[in-house]
């Protein structure tokens, strides 16, 4: 039986004492790496008052790592945070290793999860963003590469940038056409929702919060159509496409329900604004449910995380009800669910508080559509 061998990776980090959960930030460098099919070796890590501003750590640091990955055989190394151009033009000099860094690696889980046409353009406009101006950053080793100077001499080196340099922006400037279009597309659909007159309810939340076995639940206990399910898998990023599905509960009731891709801890900018159609849904919502993973003891950072993501989006205003998931795991399963104003303590896998999470989506409906008509 031929068993693929896992990438060895060794995760780099500083620690700035700058108020951030470094432990947990590590942790979840080590979660994103593994998503991308890695194993992790080990990690080696500094305090700095500050990041090196040419090469991120200290020089002593990059040969203990050197070191390090020499003996322990490493095939790839992994930095916390983003490098800038010139830090990753460095590092590699220095180090002469395979080098991601954080950006990187969640760009590439992207890379691979993504199913639709859409998905797909997004996540490539997002590397290409992320991609030139690295180009740019190695004009100097590649011009150095090729030989001569000057404009009217250039270098096979420098040659080689400016093509790739002008590919790139002609690859994005087609993408940037294409998700226009599909934009557009979809900005046509929420207008047909939306003229319907029923509610929208957008999941929203930190990835891996049981987003999607959340609306596989209500889609088993609402239509019965197996057809209609989402991917629901215990990883990192398992959904980046958004789902609209109508939930009937009964009595002539009814609202669409919209899975949208997970946020995470430093989400590239470039992700967002690439998956800005996609993540609209939350935007036009009437509810929000914010899933929260309640077994997770950084739950109220991830709270936090996604709701500075929700308001740079636009929809820092619009009602939530707070979905504390995964709460079997740290209370009593006979008292699920527990219902606090607008928060629920609640199981999605096991279905513990589904019909009572509805009837609280139902009650904040009515109030949206009762002080719409109020209004106008």
């Amino acid at each position: 039986m031929n068993i693929e061998k896992k990438e060895r990776a060794l995760l780099l980090g500083v620690n700035l004492n700058d108020g951030e959960d470094f432990e947990r930030s590590m942790q979840e460098l080590g979660n994103l790496a593994e998503a991308c099919n890695m194993e992790v070796a080990g990690q080696i890590t500094q305090k700095l008052p500050q990041l090196h501003s040419a090469l991120y750590m200290g020089k002593g640091k990059l040969a203990e790592i050197k070191e390090y990955v020499e003996r322990e055989e490493i095939d790839v190394l992994i930095f916390d945070r983003s490098l800038s151009p010139s830090q990753q033009r460095n590092l590699q000099e220095v180090l002469d290793y395979p080098i991601l860094d954080r950006t990187t690696l969640i760009l590439e889980i992207f890379a691979t999860r993504a199913q639709t046409r859409e998905a797909k353009l997004q996540v490539e406009s997002a590397r290409l963003q992320y991609v030139l101006p690295r180009l740019v950053g190695m004009h100097k080793a590649l011009s150095r590469q090729g030989g001569g100077s000057g404009l009217a001499n250039k270098g096979a080196g420098e040659k080689k940038l400016e093509l790739d340099r002008r590919k790139i922006e002609k690859r994005m400037a087609e993408l940037r056409r294409e998700l226009d279009k599909i934009s557009r597309e979809r900005e046509t659909q929420r207008k047909q929702r939306q003229g319907s007159g029923i509610p929208r309810v957008a999941l929203v939340g930190y990835t891996n919060a049981g987003k999607s076995t959340l609306m596989n639940q209500m889609l088993d206990k609402y239509t019965r159509d197996a057809s209609k399910k989402v991917l629901e898998k215990d990883m990192l990023f398992a959904t980046l496409d958004t789902t609209v599905r109508r939930i009937k509960v009964g009595q002539g009731e009814e609202f669409l329900l919209s899975d949208t891709v997970g946020f995470i801890h430093q989400l590239p900018t470039g992700l967002v604004k690439a998956f800005r159609s996609t993540l609209e849904e939350a935007r036009e919502a009437d509810v929000l449910l914010h899933v929260l993973d309640y077994s997770d003891e950084s739950y109220r950072k991830q709270r936090q995380v996604t709701e500075e993501t929700l308001k740079d989006l636009g929809a820092g205003d619009i009602p939530v009800i707070y979905v504390y998931n995964k709460a079997d795991r740290c209370m009593d399963r006979k008292e699920l669910p527990v219902i606090r104003d607008n928060r629920i303590y609640m199981s999605a896998k096991t279905g513990a508080g589904i019909p009572e999470l509805v009837e609280m989506i139902q009650k904040q409906c009515r109030r949206e559509t009762y002080d719409k008509r109020r209004y106008f």
